[in-house]
């Protein structure tokens, strides 16, 4: 059968769809490549975008460690220009031709046995400074720690009375940050000074104080410096025994000297631990408490009795208290006593020393010199962190004894 061919109107109406189908096909066809090209764009522009917040956020980093780095290096360009400051400070006060007063120490023990002698041992050397120049002021018999720099010294006992003493450095603890450390020149320090002069006879004096100390080793304590910055500016050796009488002593014993500190607080754990040590150690061998019952500073000794544990507490005056320790110590087999002031000195003295704290946070970095120093002195130095032997839940003996 064939098709009929279409009529006129009927073709022309044919033609007409088939038109309006290419039209719509193609017109589709558009649409589909718009909306190919809108969303490539929108592809672009997002990949750009994020690109360019790349760049931007990797150009804002670069500006805070730019900016950053640039606070670095002023608070390091300040730093050096403070001690740099410091040193000519020193190069002055040591300068002519002047008796030079060395003090005066009124601070902590231990930083006067483990900074400030190795200090002023390195100016008389870097100097060459004659030792008859120097003067030396201190307190409780401490002279006799600066006998190889020098033998001159006025003892701070002799210008006023332990209270006297107690008292103004109470005063100047709150003129100075509220820190026994010497930071700056006190009133007290010129009142002391001033008699120093009269007494030696010199209207005339240099004066190397211990603030020169304090500021210069400051970022060395905070950890800013490295250990070389010390060693450089420090001479360490072994200081000779003092030469003074002492009270009767066991032909062997310990020499033990524990006081309150913030590494080793008055807790009940700690006193516990405290007690116990020293029994098991009189159970060994004699024991010889230094504990002074002098009241010149804000720390208080720990004082434990038992059989076998032996007090010098009514042998040891103001005057010369800490001579006496020096010299107990060195007579010692072994020291052992809080993490600091005397286990500072005890290693300078040749005698083997267990150092005790419970939290050492707040002892810097003043741990790792005393190792490196004490090992290079060839002395044995064994820090002891109590705490450990309760968390632990060891006990070192169990007997009894009274706390005092």
């Amino acid at each position: 059968m064939t098709s009929r061919p279409l009529s006129g109107w009927a073709a022309v109406d044919a033609r007409a769809r088939t038109a309006k189908r290419a039209v719509f096909a193609e017109t589709r066809r558009g649409f589909k490549l718009l909306r190919e090209r809108i969303r490539n764009s929108g592809i672009a522009f997002v990949n750009i975008s994020a690109k360019q917040l790349r760049r931007a956020t990797r150009l804002r980093a670069q500006a805070h460690k730019q900016v950053h780095e640039i606070g670095e290096a002023k608070k390091r360009i300040d730093t050096y220009r403070a001690e740099w400051g410091v040193e000519r400070d020193i190069a002055r006060a040591v300068s002519g031709s002047e008796p030079i007063i060395v003090g005066p120490w009124l601070s902590e023990v231990g930083y006067e046995v483990l900074y400030w002698i190795p200090f002023v041992r390195w100016i008389q050397s870097q100097y060459d400074l004659p030792p008859d120049r120097l003067v030396v002021v201190t307190r409780g018999g401490a002279a006799s720690w600066y006998s190889d720099i020098t033998t001159n010294a006025v003892e701070m006992f002799d210008l006023m009375s332990p209270d006297a003493y107690a008292a103004g450095n109470a005063q100047r603890s709150l003129e100075d940050r509220g820190t026994l450390k010497q930071f700056g020149v006190s009133s007290m320090d010129h009142r002391i000074v001033a008699e120093v002069q009269e007494r030696i006879g010199a209207s005339r004096t240099r004066v190397l104080h211990p603030s020169l100390l304090y500021r210069l080793f400051h970022q060395f304590w905070l950890g800013h410096r490295p250990p070389s910055f010390l060693e450089k500016r420090t001479r360490y050796r072994r200081i000779a025994v003092p030469k003074v009488a002492v009270p009767p002593l066991p032909p062997k014993f310990v020499a033990v000297k524990f006081y309150t500190a913030a590494s080793l607080p008055p807790s009940d754990a700690v006193r516990q631990a405290l007690q116990s040590m020293v029994v098991s150690l009189a159970e060994q061998t004699p024991v010889v408490m230094l504990d002074t019952g002098l009241a010149v500073d804000d720390h208080e000794d720990y004082a434990f009795a038992a059989s076998r544990i032996h007090s010098v507490r009514e042998s040891l005056r103001p005057r010369d208290n800490l001579a006496v320790q020096s010299a107990i110590i060195s007579r010692a087999s072994s020291f052992v006593g809080t993490c600091g002031a005397l286990a500072w000195l005890a290693p300078m003295l040749g005698i083997e020393t267990t150092a005790v704290f419970a939290d050492a946070r707040f002892l810097h970095g003043h741990l790792e010199v005393a190792r490196r120093v004490y090992s290079t002195l060839g002395v044995r130095f064994s820090p002891l962190d109590v705490s450990a032997i309760e968390q632990l839940g060891l006990t070192l003996v169990s007997s009894r004894i009274t706390s005092s």
